[in-house]
């Protein structure tokens, strides 16, 4: 069973795995996916879009799945996807894929030290 802070927003079309800790003034959209045991600190923004796999830390202000900072984007369906046992720090950014079906990917066992933005479309491996 997952514990959610009641300060916390979840959409009810969320899916939330088990063993996940989501804490105060987190805000998790419509159209995410989170697998099981992943930890989200404070203030953590999964937009739709989102797909994140287990064990996962996110730090507070972390922000995962915006609209990518392309003008060609037109509202497509895009996703960010996050693989396992990652650590995202303070105040990352993860926008989504631009085209239609477009993916940014972040692989599995990556640090993302603070500050950091991944862009749109990038695909990054293993750590």
């Amino acid at each position: 069973m997952s514990t959610i802070s009641p300060l916390a927003f979840v959409h009810p079309e969320a899916v939330i795995g088990n063993n996940c800790e989501i804490g105060p003034f987190c805000y998790i959209d419509k159209n995410v996916v989170i697998g099981e045991n992943n930890r989200l600190m404070n203030s953590v923004t999964l937009l739709s879009g989102t797909r994140m796999g287990n064990g996962n830390v996110l730090f507070p202000g972390a922000v995962i799945g915006a609209i990518p900072q392309d003008l060609k984007f037109r509202g497509e369906e895009t996703t960010a996807e996050i693989g396992d046992n990652n650590t995202i720090r303070e105040n990352v950014t993860i926008n989504r894929g631009t085209a239609a079906k477009g993916k940014t990917v972040v692989g599995s066992n990556n640090l993302l030290m603070e500050g950091m933005h991944v862009a749109h479309d990038v695909i990054m491996g293993n750590g």
